[in-house]
């Protein structure tokens, strides 16, 4: 007998391990349960639809969905907290090799044949997205998005906090001596190549040097990994965003990613 793998029932057990309430609503009428409204939004990433789009389209296939402005409300209030968390558990609780990068979301999707006609230029204002990915089963693990481009080091110890991770792999964008020292207190290793300027002085072993001895190629390979998943994220759901306010690109971004992880663990099975 063959097992049967649903994406409903993939989302009812995360919902129970994130011990979320039954419906989101303490009072009024319990209409739609939790899982609904997150398999909708699911496939609304996955299919690359919009709300009103995603709601013709599931009524016409006699499949329960709230309406439209429903999906767009509750969407923007889950936290990132709680997203992150969905990231850790579909990800998996330990991680031996993480890799960190960064990379941007452009805000429009012009047409550059339009664009050709009328001289103008692409828009330089993108959402930027930092996260980490597990080089192995290649799931993300945490990510953070700001609508503001900011340096990658801005979030490089949010992404790592409370990671069950034995080794960190990134560019030299990460090499600073704090995020080196951060690791050394928690036991992890760092292998980031040595930037070619903000050299130690001599005789001062700093934890850049320590982690510059201890570096491993072989290891620092791995980071290739997350060019190939944010590609991947990129391909599959696009590479630009149709929300407006910061909330609606978090959620939009942050939906991105763990409809990759789900779909990755229903293919494994």
């Amino acid at each position: 007998m063959v097992k049967e793998v649903k994406l409903v029932n993939k989302v009812k057990r995360l919902i129970r391990r994130l011990g979320c309430p039954r419906f989101l609503n303490r009072y009024g009428p319990k209409k739609y349960e939790v899982y609904v409204y997150l398999s909708c939004l699911l496939i609304r990433h996955f299919c690359q639809l919009s709300y009103r789009r995603l709601k013709k389209l599931l009524d016409l296939l006699d499949i329960t969905c709230p309406s439209k402005s429903a999906l767009q409300y509750n969407s923007v209030r889950i936290p990132s907290w709680l997203w992150n968390r969905v990231l850790d558990i579909t990800s998996g609780m330990k991680h031996h090799i993480v890799a960190l990068d960064g990379t941007g979301f452009s805000r429009t999707n012009p047409s550059y044949y339009y664009l050709r006609r009328i001289d103008g230029k692409m828009p330089k204002v993108h959402v930027k997205l930092s996260a980490a990915l597990d080089t192995k089963n290649k799931k993300w693990c945490k990510a953070k998005v700001r609508i503001i481009p900011r340096h990658d080091m801005k979030d490089a110890k949010h992404l790592i906090k409370n990671l069950k991770t034995r080794i960190i792999v990134a560019d030299k964008g990460y090499d600073a001596n704090s995020l080196h020292k951060y690791c050394y207190e928690n036991k992890i290793e760092t292998h980031i190549p040595l930037r070619d300027y903000g050299k130690t002085r001599r005789g001062n072993m700093g934890y850049r040097k320590k982690a510059s001895k201890r570096f491993r190629l072989r290891s620092y390979n791995r980071r290739v990994l997350i060019e190939s998943g944010f590609s991947s994220v990129k391909r599959k759901y696009g590479a630009s965003v149709n929300s407006k306010t910061a909330s609606g690109v978090r959620a939009e971004i942050y939906g991105r990613l763990v409809c990759h992880n789900l779909f990755g663990i229903i293919n494994e099975t």
